[in-house]
């Protein structure tokens, strides 16, 4: 673990930021330039799957270029250094317009990634940065470690829940059964972001892995309306068409989904 001072390829450490799944993130800064995000994976997760994942990241990012994905400078084996976004995750985000405003730029970047062949695969909230200066930087999206490159050739992901490279309580259908992701994936995944967003909780929460399994697979998505007095049922309709179980009865685009809740909530 790097302390405040300390460098790193030519990177000296302002401070630590936070430690993920598999790595330790830290702002620091290299000369007059401005402060990044520095990623470092940890001792114990160096392995070839973490690598690969690492490298997929900065390699799938770099080649998209958008307002609200965030941006990659430098890496090497084991670490890369990417856009800093000082206002943590979607979560922190108080109201339902800057809410709604978040889920519309990550769904203009999500579309536009679907555009270059990218289906990101792992849509939360807590890859989900938004800035303190929200109104000017908003929304910015991270991590393609596990994005999908339509024209790559690569094995299915395994339909167990030890070998599903998502997020459980977000995963898409396509995903939990070995099927190719699609845009419609990431649209699935968006859709529970924003029930999250909204109500506070994930849609479907269960005790195991093999809970939430069922209830991606067969069970109706919730109905926010019949929770919160403020939700019309509207709202319950769009939703229910962006997390149908097949993914070709979702909607054409991201942005088209957050269009339609905007105006239901609005």
């Amino acid at each position: 673990m790097l302390r405040p001072g300390d460098q790193f390829a030519g990177y000296v450490v302002d401070r630590t930021l936070g430690r993920g799944g598999n790595a330790m993130v830290y702002l620091a800064h290299r000369q007059s330039e401005p402060a990044v995000a520095l990623k470092i994976l940890t001792d114990e997760h160096r392995d070839p799957a973490a690598l690969e994942r690492l490298r997929r990241e900065f390699d799938i990012a770099s080649g998209l270029h958008h307002p609200h994905i965030a941006a990659m400078f430098d890496r090497g084996p084991d670490w890369l250094t990417m856009q800093y976004v000082d206002g943590g995750n979607a979560t922190a985000l108080a109201s339902l317009a800057d809410k709604l405003s978040a889920l519309a730029q990550i769904a203009a970047a999500l579309d536009y990634a679907h555009g270059a062949g990218v289906v990101h695969c792992d849509i939360k909230p807590t890859n989900i940065l938004v800035a303190e200066d929200f109104l000017h930087i908003g929304a910015v999206l991270i991590d393609f470690g596990v994005a999908h490159v339509v024209d790559e050739q690569c094995p299915p992901m395994a339909a167990r829940p030890s070998h599903v490279q998502a997020s459980l309580p977000y995963a898409a259908p396509e995903l939990l059964t070995g099927s190719p992701p699609s845009p419609a994936t990431d649209e699935y995944e968006l859709a529970c972001t924003a029930v999250e967003l909204i109500a506070g909780a994930p849609p479907f929460t269960a005790a195991t892995p093999m809970g939430l399994f069922d209830r991606h697979l067969h069970h109706p998505p919730p109905r926010l309306s019949r929770k919160i007095d403020w939700v019309p049922r509207a709202f319950d309709s769009i939703l229910a068409k962006a997390m149908a179980k097949r993914a070709e009865a979702r909607y054409q685009t991201c942005t088209e989904f957050v269009t339609l809740i905007t105006r239901a909530l609005t």
